[in-house]
């Protein structure tokens, strides 16, 4: 079966350039979509690989109908969403296609949080690995797969799936747009459909530093739209930790039992204090 790499891409060139790298390094994937959110359409070096590049018109982070477009773009039978700031290890193309071919889910792998100045020129595996530190809330299999707690835990920067369920699945749903829950949205909507979310031991990727908040209060907006789209569906709160920040801080109404209210947006003096230092991996 042919795999897919789909990336989506709005101001990371430096961050694009090192995914390619590392695919560029391992088990080549049958193409590589790049859809880009931010009109970037300098050349970018061949790794051996085809890669296509789809442009996507818009403003602000469309990420659930830049995911679609990059499934309508690909041809493969197996997708591997790669977020633009994961370096793919060398066997995280074939091993998660081989656990996608082998097993009708959504495949996670492992993700290496990596600090400010980890990555440079000529950078080594060992050395990522080294510098790297996992996140304490997911644990992985020594070897093959295990079932995700709860479907909750799934997370979009690094997975497979079969196309054919993807399409199934409905993709991503556009009705979330911006930043926050359509991911969580996809694997609940999958669970319910008998598509389980999956830990593989197979592959991992390193994710690249850049400046981060905590909560993201910058898209607070976004998060409270997308998160009354949720809550509608499913029936309780996704992100919750950062809704009880936000209610905090007085950017939403403490009371969310009927709809989740936003208040005001936070200052540039908010923004500034949520921003995490640089030594923090997440």
């Amino acid at each position: 079966m042919r795999t897919s790499v789909i990336t989506l891409n709005k101001g990371r060139r430096a961050h694009l350039l090192r995914l390619l790298e590392g695919l560029g390094r391992g088990d080549h994937p049958a193409e590589c979509v790049v859809v880009e959110m931010g009109g970037d359409d300098a050349p970018l070096p061949d790794h051996g690989f085809p890669l296509r590049r789809v442009l996507l018109d818009g403003d602000g982070l469309p990420l659930a109908a830049a995911r679609n477009a990059g499934r309508r773009a690909a041809s493969g039978e197996i997708l591997v969403f790669l977020d633009v700031d994961c370096i793919p290890s060398a066997d995280l193309v074939a091993g998660l296609g081989a656990c996608a071919a082998e097993h009708d889910a959504l495949i996670c792998c492992a993700i290496s949080y990596l600090p400010a100045g980890a990555v440079r020129d000529g950078w080594q595996a060992a050395d990522l690995d080294a510098a790297g530190q996992l996140h304490p809330v997911r644990s992985f299999p020594q070897s093959g797969v295990v079932p995700a707690p709860q479907p909750g835990l799934f997370w979009s920067l690094a997975f497979a799936v079969r196309a054919a369920t993807y399409d199934r699945l409905g993709g991503f749903d556009e009705g979330f747009d911006g930043y926050g829950a359509e991911d969580t949205d996809l694997a609940f909507r999958a669970a319910e459909a008998g598509v389980p979310v999956l830990f593989a031991a197979e592959g991992r990727a390193w994710h690249q530093h850049h400046p981060a908040y905590d909560p993201p209060v910058q898209h607070v907006a976004d998060i409270v739209r997308n998160a009354n789209r949720f809550h509608a569906r499913h029936g309780f709160w996704p992100m919750d930790g950062w809704l009880d920040a936000f209610a905090g801080l007085g950017l939403v109404a403490a009371d969310r039992s009927e709809a989740l209210v936003l208040r005001r947006l936070p200052s540039p003096e908010e923004i500034a204090a949520a921003r995490l230092p640089d030594s923090r991996p997440f």
